[in-house]
């Protein structure tokens, strides 16, 4: 569900308070306003932070969509159920 059109976008106070042009952000939940374009943020998701400049298309999305929380997996692709293989079971008599 969104949010309410009368309300507005919901920004972190704190992103107000702050003057700089590089950021560290906790709350990927943030809208991004067109007043940050061209700033550089650091953008934590979970384990590290992760580096992003904020560009006009960005606008409108929040900061979580930039940094990703998932671990890649090993193989580099996910694999589909359809084919993995399952180990069939020898039969003792």
């Amino acid at each position: 569900m969104t949010r309410s059109v009368w309300k507005g976008p919901f920004v972190d106070a704190c992103l107000f308070k702050q003057k700089k042009i590089r950021w560290k952000i906790w709350s990927r939940r943030s809208c991004i306003l067109p007043q940050f374009v061209g700033c550089y943020a650091q953008i934590y998701n979970g384990k590290g932070s992760v580096g992003l400049k904020i560009t006009e298309e960005m606008i409108g999305h929040k900061f979580g969509e930039f940094a990703s929380t998932r671990k890649p997996s090993s193989s580099g692709k996910r694999a589909s159920p359809s084919k993995t293989k399952i180990k069939q079971k020898k039969k003792v008599r």
